[in-house]
């Protein structure tokens, strides 16, 4: 499997990451997404590795820490061959200190984050969050402490505004302390919104994209136009109206015909495959309940999307931009016409 490295750092990712959410026992925060521990979690890590995936993410809030002890125990020694991701912000107890970006909690997170997956050390730890509440100087001091420790190796954010991102770098730069080198980042192809400012953001800056969420919860497999009686995750959380729309269905025909014409792919790879050629991407975190759905997942890195299917790809669902970029685009547009040419006319 192709590996990159995280924007300008020189920490090699493999192309397809393997997010663990659903190693759960199905209680605490995020439990209900999987069941997947002892055996199976061993085995779905082993087809990982078999794949070439290098990159295991996780976090401390799934499953209340339970995520990150099953993915612990599930790499065993195999640890030190792999990287390993974990995220702190969310409470993890009823203490007022719980939860933040604060000194106290980052420290005191990451100890415990340590614990719970058996190793020395976090290869990326990343914020899982904004926090308005406390000072980025303290976050950045803490993260920059952590790496001088030998506990972390790299930082990283989630969830970020780009101004928020783009602050953060200043911060870190003017005070000598270790900059965020991945931006854990919501992204597919119906949702579009990190190509406004996050992506740009983190091309200039050298932050490399890891991307969640790549198949829109599922709904870019395809298999939400079939009547499951609202049995599904998505349809339950009602958050298929808001992909059931136009563009969701126009973006679906699409990756019909794509389907159709190669033969022997499926709906979830050609999403995945699109993401994977996109600037600024250095990872996509995959996860998957099952066997299958795991195996079809990591045979996108197999194969390659053509130009004229990206294009196609590309028209089926973009969406506005907003301003300042749509004015941008404007007087960009005068200067050289084929830099937005892919974007729909009248919008």
């Amino acid at each position: 499997m192709e590996r990159r490295f995280l924007g300008r750092s020189g920490l090699s990712v493999s192309v397809l990451g393997f997010g663990a959410m659903t190693f759960s026992d199905g209680d605490g925060r995020y439990g209900g997404v999987g069941a997947t521990r002892g055996a199976d979690a061993v085995r779905q890590v082993d087809m990982c590795l078999d794949a070439g995936v290098t990159l295991f993410d996780t976090a401390d809030v799934y499953a209340a820490g339970r995520s990150e002890e099953i993915l612990g125990e599930a790499l065993g020694a195999r640890r030190q061959h792999v990287v390993v991701a974990t995220k702190a912000f969310g409470r993890m107890g009823s203490n007022d200190h719980d939860t933040g970006l604060s000194r106290r909690h980052l420290i005191a997170a990451c100890e415990a984050s340590l614990k719970r997956l058996g190793t020395d050390w976090i290869d990326l730890y990343q914020v899982h969050s904004f926090d308005a509440l406390v000072p980025l100087e303290e976050t950045l001091r803490a993260l920059d402490d952590l790496v001088t420790a030998g506990k972390v190796r790299y930082a990283g954010c989630s969830n970020y505004a780009g101004w928020q991102l783009m602050k953060a770098q200043a911060v870190a730069r003017e005070q000598g302390y270790e900059r965020y080198v991945g931006q854990q980042i919501q992204y597919s192809l119906m949702v579009r919104d990190a190509e406004q400012e996050l992506l740009p953001c983190g091309v200039d800056q050298g932050v490399g994209a890891l991307i969640w969420s790549p198949l829109a919860q599922g709904y870019l497999s395809g298999k939400f136009r079939a009547d499951t009686g609202g049995a599904t995750r998505l349809q339950q959380s009602g958050r298929l109206k808001a992909y059931d729309t136009a563009t969701g269905t126009a973006v679906l025909d699409t990756i019909d015909a794509i389907v159709a014409a190669r033969g022997g792919v499926s709906h979830s790879q050609v999403a995945l495959n699109w993401l994977l050629r996109r600037p600024g991407v250095s990872s996509i975190l995959v996860g998957a309940r099952t066997d299958v759905q795991l195996a079809d997942n990591l045979a996108a890195a197999q194969w390659s999307l053509t130009e004229a299917e990206m294009e196609a790809l590309d028209r089926a669902s973009q969406a506005p931009m907003h301003y300042p970029n749509s004015h941008h685009r404007i007087f960009t547009h005068e200067r050289n016409p084929q830099l937005f040419a892919h974007y729909k006319t009248g919008e």
